[in-house]
């Protein structure tokens, strides 16, 4: 068992990820702005503002993983890579791994091609710089941790989010930096991305990668 602290532990992804991880038998803490409507039994669920370090250092305080699964929009889409910088510092100073619920376009079409990031000409302008914030932690930031940082950024299908709920099916492909579905994007739902998770949580077989996971 493992005690894991979830941050944004009651957005999309990081709900799924707590209920999965307790589910499992582990020590988990939520740690949001604020508690969710239905609690998941047996859970710590804290409230905090991520962009307050003290806050953010208690939450943190202990934790074998750590789980950044905030969104870089609404009250985070200025401070969204500084508040994972500063959870980033924090997991390495406990010791603790770091996973980080990624984006798609983050991801590349093939082994050594450009990510699809580089060109969003066909995503609407409106969502750029949440996407740019996004893929700007794995890369940029992650790679300039200490090496001590034991770090897992962990992209979802294209079809991921509260507007494609998806299917649950119980099973995902993993994949490296390149799409599992390069061709339309795949989807997956929140719950089998939270399998995946949780997965590799307690494989513990990648160390300062990036990771696809997708049906």
């Amino acid at each position: 068992m493992s005690r894991i602290v979830v941050i944004g532990g009651t957005g999309y992804a990081g709900s799924a990820i707590v209920a999965e991880a307790a589910a499992r038998g582990h020590a988990v803490t939520s740690f949001s702005r604020t508690r969710p409507g239905a609690p998941v039994a047996g859970v710590d669920h804290v409230e905090g503002d991520a962009t307050d370090q003290a806050a953010l250092e208690s939450a943190v305080r202990g934790a074998d993983v750590v789980v950044a699964a905030l969104a870089p929009r609404g009250p985070l889409a200025g401070p969204f890579r500084e508040v994972n910088r500063m959870i980033a510092g924090l997991a390495d100073v406990e010791g603790a791994r770091l996973f980080v619920v990624g984006g798609y376009s983050s991801l590349r079409p093939a082994a050594g091609a450009p990510r699809f990031v580089e060109d969003l000409s066909h995503v609407p302008a409106a969502i750029h710089d949440e996407i740019l914030a996004g893929a700007a932690l794995i890369i940029e930031d992650l790679p300039a941790t200490p090496d001590t940082l034991d770090w897992v950024f962990v992209s979802p299908a294209m079809g991921f989010g509260s507007f494609a709920p998806g299917e649950h099916l119980g099973t995902y492909r993993l994949g490296d930096d390149v799409a599992v579905q390069p061709e339309d994007g795949g989807a997956i739902s929140d719950t089998d991305y939270a399998i995946g998770v949780l997965d590799l949580i307690e494989r513990h077989d990648h160390r300062r990668a990036h990771v696809n996971v997708a049906h």
